[in-house]
């Protein structure tokens, strides 16, 4: 009797199982469906997602899985006054920059927390799409969320 053997190069699946809060379902899935769909597209992994906050992600790629936990959380999880996180800038005022953490949560980089030295033009520092990190300040009564760029910078 022959024995057959399984393909040594086929990657085993993963299957990665995270809980969130229940009242954070609704932003992981997003309006039609937008935000779940955008991170299976960017990961390629299934993720499903059940009544009880329990949310299976499947993946045959390590990587693809992590990457998708880690866009999960940060979607699910609640902003922390202190943490550093890497935004994009979505919107330019005259009194700063307004940036996406992510899906649903962005922050106002005020131009006195955009650099070091006095800045006249919010665009001499940032532009619509640029990438960086910042500090999270403040989270006021409205829930509106103060960053800082100018406290990473420092510390960097």
């Amino acid at each position: 009797m022959k024995s057959t053997n399984i393909c040594s190069a086929c990657p085993a699946p993963r299957l990665e199982v995270i809980k969130i809060n229940t009242e954070k379902i609704g932003a992981l899935i997003g309006p039609g469906g937008k935000t779940i769909k955008g991170i299976i597209a960017a990961t390629g992994a299934s993720i499903d997602i059940k009544d009880d906050g329990t949310v299976l992600v499947g993946s045959t790629d390590a990587v693809k899985s992590e990457e998708a936990i880690k866009m999960i959380k940060l979607i699910t999880e609640d902003i922390e006054v202190g943490r550093i996180y890497t935004c994009k800038v979505k919107r330019i005022t005259n009194f700063g920059a307004f940036c996406e953490l992510a899906p649903g949560k962005d922050g106002l980089v005020h131009v006195s927390e955009l650099a070091e030295k006095f800045v006249k033009n919010v665009e001499e520092v940032v532009k619509i799409g640029d990438e960086f990190k910042v500090k999270v300040i403040g989270v006021d009564d409205l829930g509106r969320i103060n960053l800082s760029k100018k406290q990473v910078d420092q510390s960097s």
